[in-house]
């Protein structure tokens, strides 16, 4: 915590020479508009979350890095000191130029930090292509040695089907797991999941269908695991344990040392995480939640943060939006009264670039800006 309240500081300090328009009128790096999502909500956390959402797709952020600079409620983004592989820089790259193309972009010239990170996280194209994720699974497996014996999960808390998971040994930041969903009757496949592991410690998923193409999301007839952003936020960077108990399947690793075994790496990798000198704070895992505020604040706005968004009353919001009915979030109850951004984003007096109509679950629309 220590060394990003330290970094945030560092961020503040680069900028107090920058004026609002040196800031906005450097054309060759992206500006993100910050607008306060919640009572709580404030320039320093939404910082860990950006970081946060970085680190999910690959970036390093070195300690000393210079790549974020702040003034008022803009942060200049200069992705080239982030820590991403030059492959991913040149997608990140490509999604930019999109992004300054944008209604948005040039009226405003900035985007939402909270668009932002929803094309960051919550297209599965953006996130697989980012982070090198190969297109064929056979690609994949072929860049590691999976060992023969293999674990069984008959009474799996996410799949409606039962798991056969093979995986390969523990090297570093250097492993994978192999899921493969199949009817526990006649053993036919339904698709398959990925789990390995990124230099900077961040475990990376992928969904393949059964031919072992890459898709978007499960089947939510065998599964309710969603897009890959899900897997993000259930398994916060960590090697998931077993947590119900499993019935022990000839041929297969007895339950107690399968599960023995998924602790063991799970404690090893969570060791190798912390003992990195940059990147998130993963001694402080709940500060994954600041990244998912990001989207979720952006996909289910309140009236108050469209009124910044929008540059209009809340009045004029209201009165706007009054035919739309409001919700609360199931899962962060205080975010109440809130619309959903596939209601109200025609009636914005500018258009963004289009989001993926759902960040964890399947969607109705899925955008692909890199290829």
């Amino acid at each position: 915590m220590k060394k990003l309240i330290f970094l945030f500081c560092v961020f503040l300090i680069s900028c107090t020479s920058a004026t609002y328009d040196d800031i906005v009128g450097n054309n060759s790096n992206l500006i993100l508009k910050w607008n306060k999502g919640y009572e709580d909500d404030n320039l320093a956390n939404t910082i860990i979350g950006l970081n946060w959402a970085y680190s999910y797709i690959g970036a390093s952020l070195p300690f000393n890095n210079t790549g974020i600079s702040i003034q008022a409620n803009l942060i200049e983004i200069e992705i080239s000191e982030l820590g991403f592989i030059p492959d991913a820089q040149q997608k990140l790259n490509t999604l930019h130029e999109v992004i300054f193309s944008s209604e948005e972009y040039r009226l405003n010239g900035a985007i939402d930090i909270g668009r932002y990170v929803s094309l960051l996280m919550g297209s599965s194209a953006h996130y697989y292509e980012i982070t090198g994720l190969p297109y064929e699974l056979s690609d994949l497996l072929d860049q590691y040695s999976l060992n023969s014996e293999s674990g069984y999960v008959s009474n799996s808390g996410v799949s409606f089907e039962d798991r056969i998971i093979r995986f390969s040994e523990q090297n570093g930041f250097n492993q994978l797991f192999f899921c493969t969903e199949v009817d526990p009757i006649t053993g036919e496949i339904f698709e398959y999941e990925t789990v390995d592991i990124l230099p900077n410690g961040q475990t990376r998923f992928g969904i393949y269908n059964k031919d072992g193409i890459r898709i978007s999301n499960t089947d939510p007839s065998h599964s309710f695991a969603g897009k890959p952003a899900k897997c993000m936020w259930c398994h916060e960077s960590r090697i998931q344990p077993l947590f119900s108990e499993q019935e022990d399947k000839e041929g297969f690793i007895p339950y107690l040392d399968f599960k023995n075994i998924l602790d063991e790496d799970r404690a090893t990798h969570s060791n190798l995480q912390n003992s990195l000198s940059d990147g998130v704070n993963y001694q402080e895992l709940q500060q994954h939640t600041f990244a998912e505020l990001l989207y979720i604040t952006f996909m289910e706005p309140s009236a108050e943060r469209l009124s910044l968004e929008w540059n209009l009353p809340i009045s004029e919001i209201q009165n706007l939006l009054s035919g739309i009915p409001t919700h609360t979030h199931s899962e962060f109850v205080f975010l109440d009264n809130l619309y959903y951004r596939e209601d109200i984003e025609l009636l914005a007096p500018f258009q963004g670039l289009q989001v993926s109509s759902n960040v964890r679950e399947e969607s109705e629309t899925e955008v692909n800006y890199i290829n």
